[in-house]
C-alpha cells in the first residue's frame, strides 16, 4: 500500500510539474507579446509621425528618410481615414469583401474594428504656428502584424503539440507496462503449474494407495478432496497463461460451488448466506478461472471481518447483463481507495502482496469482457463487490 501511495504522490508531483510549466511558458509569452505589441504601437507612432512631415512638406523638405520610414512598414496592417471616415490608403491589409460589399467598405468595416480595439492613432493635419481646428486631422488605424499574431497563438500551439506527444508517451508506458505485466503473469502461471504438477500427481497416487490400504479410513476422502482442490488450482494457473475457453455454465452452480468450499474452511462465527435465484442462470464462463475471482474476494471479505461477521453471496439478472455482488460486514473501505484496490501491490494486510484482487480484475474484464468494482463500502460496516458479464 506505501508502494501504491508512492507511485500515486510521483504522479501527481510530475503533473503539477508539467502544469506549473505550462503556465510558466504562457506567462513568459504573454510577457514577450506585449512588449513586441509596445514595440508595433511605437513604430506606427514614428510611422504617424513621418506621415505628418509629408503632409506639411514643402518644396525644400528633405523627404529621402520620411519616404523610407513610410514604405518600410511591410507587416504591420494600416488604414488611413479622413475626418469624414473615408479610406485615404491603406497598406500590408488582406481585404475580404462580401458579396454585398466592394473593398473600400471591408477596409472600414476593418479600420472600425482597430477603432473599437483602441489601435488608432489621431494626426492633426495643421502645422505648430496655426491654430489647430478640430476637424484638421486623419486617424491611422493599426492592427497586430501577422508575426505578432502567429506569435501570441504559437505557446498554445505548442503546448497542444506537446500535450499530444505526452499522452501518446503514457499511452505506449502503459502499453509496454501491460504487455511486460502480461509476461509476467503468463510465466508466473506456468511456472507455478508446471511445479504443482509433479507432487499433485504423486499425492493423488499415494491417496489411491491410502484408499485401498484403509477403505474405511474417514480422513482419506478428506485427503482426497484436497488433492481435488490443489488439481483445481494449477489447472486454474494453466489457464492464466492463455486464452481460457468460456462455456455456458450455470451460474447458481459456480456460486454454490464456492459457497460450500468457503462454509467448509472458515469458522462458524462466518454467516454465509447465498441469494440465488430459482431458475439457472445460464452464462459463458471459464468456470475454474470465475469460482477464483468470488473464491477470493469471499476470503478477502472474512479477512476484513476478522473471522466473525456475515457473508452474503447474490446473483441475478438485470437488463443486458448478468451480476454478482458479494457483501461482508467488515472494516470497508475508503472512497479514495474504490480503484486503487485493483492495481498490483495494493494490500491492507501486513502479509499480503496485493495480487488477488489485480487478478479477479484481470479475469473478469479480459477473460470474461466484463466489470468488476467497489459497488459501496462504509468504514465500520461493509463492503460489496459487484460484478458484471455482459449477455451474449
Amino acid at each position: 500500500m506505501q508502494w501504491v501511495d508512492r507511485i500515486r504522490q510521483v504522479k501527481i508531483i510530475l503533473v503539477v510539474m508539467a502544469v506549473m510549466i505550462s503556465v510558466a511558458s504562457l506567462v513568459v509569452s504573454h510577457i514577450l507579446v506585449k512588449d513586441l505589441s509596445i514595440e508595433e504601437r511605437n513604430k506606427m507612432e514614428v510611422w504617424a509621425e513621418a506621415m505628418r512631415t509629408l503632409n506639411n512638406a514643402d518644396g525644400e523638405t528633405d523627404l529621402t528618410l520620411v519616404l523610407k520610414v513610410i514604405n518600410g512598414n511591410n507587416t504591420i496592417p494600416v488604414i488611413v481615414l479622413d475626418r469624414s471616415e473615408e479610406v485615404l490608403t491603406y497598406r500590408n491589409l488582406s481585404v475580404q469583401a462580401s458579396c454585398a460589399e466592394d473593398s473600400l467598405a471591408a477596409v472600414l468595416r476593418q479600420a472600425r474594428s482597430m477603432k473599437q480595439a483602441g489601435d488608432v492613432i489621431r494626426l492633426s493635419l495643421t502645422s505648430a504656428d496655426t491654430i489647430p481646428q478640430p476637424e484638421d486631422y486623419i486617424e491611422i488605424c493599426f492592427d497586430e502584424s501577422i508575426m505578432l499574431k502567429r506569435l501570441a497563438s504559437y505557446p498554445y500551439v505548442q503546448l497542444g503539440v506537446v500535450l499530444i506527444f505526452v499522452v501518446v508517451a503514457i499511452f505506449a508506458l502503459l502499453s509496454s507496462k501491460k504487455a511486460e505485466q502480461n509476461k509476467v503473469w503468463v510465466g508466473l502461471s506456468k511456472e507455478t503449474a508446471h511445479q504443482l504438477g509433479t507432487p499433485i500427481s504423486s499425492l493423488m497416487a499415494w491417496v489411491e494407495i491410502l484408499h485401498e490400504n484403509y477403505p474405511d479410513d474417514e480422513l482419506i476422502p478428506e485427503m482426497d478432496e484436497d488433492v481435488k482442490r490443489l488439481q483445481r488450482i494449477a489447472e486454474r494457473f494453466s489457464k492464466i497463461g492463455s486464452l481460457p475457453e468460456a462455456k455456458p455454465e450455470n451460474m447458481n452452480d459456480v456460486i454454490s460451488h464456492v459457497a460450500e468450499y468457503i462454509t467448509r474452511r472458515t469458522s462458524n462465527k462466518i454467516v454465509l448466506q447465498c441469494s440465488l435465484p430459482r431458475e439457472p442462470l445460464m452464462v459463458n464462463l471459464c468456470a475454474p478461472l470465475f469460482e477464483w475471482v468470488v473464491e477470493n474476494l469471499c476470503k478477502n471479505a472474512i479477512d476484513a471481518m476478522n473471522g466473525c461477521g456475515r457473508l452474503t453471496l447474490s446473483a441475478f439478472e438485470e437488463t443486458g447483463r448478468y451480476v454478482v455482488e458479494i457483501s461482508d460486514t467488515g472494516k470497508g473501505i475508503s472512497r479514495n481507495h474504490f480503484k486503487s484496490v485493483f492495481t498490483p501491490g495494493f494490500t491492507t494486510k501486513e502479509r499480503g502482496w496485493g495480487l488477488g484482487l489485480s487478478l479477479a480484475k484481470r479475469i473478469v474484464e479480459e477473460y470474461h469482457q466484463g466489470r468488476i468494482f467497489v459497488k459501496s463500502s462504509d468504514l465500520g460496516k461493509g463492503t460489496t463487490f459487484r460484478i458484471e458479464l455482459k449477455k451474449y
